[in-house]
């Protein structure tokens, strides 16, 4: 996981905003969201693993140890109970909707060089 350390900035965004329209984002937040250039930076000190996300309207933080079970609130205001992993040499989130209807995701992180991550 120590390739995953560093600061990255969002270059492409791809199927972005379909993403969060199938999430139910509001039409405001998924503006904001697909015009900024997110800055995230991986960092680990003492098996706590943490993921800040740095934008000019929003910063947030994601602070987990592999394997151990969450709870999370998303950006997008939904409440989960989530987990990361490490499998195959990719980081791998997933958030399980605590409310009926809501939706669950699975997202993956891997390295395509050595300072290239994709999300």
């Amino acid at each position: 996981m120590d390739a995953f350390k560093g600061k990255f900035e969002r270059i492409a965004a791809e199927n972005y905003e379909e993403f969060l329209k199938a999430l139910n984002v509001g039409f405001l937040l998924r503006k904001a969201a697909t015009v900024s250039t997110p800055v995230m930076e991986v960092s680990e000190a003492g098996g706590t693993w943490s993921l800040k996300t740095s934008t000019t309207l929003k910063n947030m933080e994601l602070k987990f140890k592999l394997g151990e079970e969450f709870d999370e609130t998303t950006p997008d205001g939904r409440e989960t109970r989530a987990v990361v992993t490490f499998d195959d040499g990719k980081i791998v989130t997933v958030q399980t909707a605590k409310k009926a209807g809501q939706k669950s995701t699975r997202s993956v992180r891997e390295m395509t060089g050595a300072d290239q991550m994709l999300y």
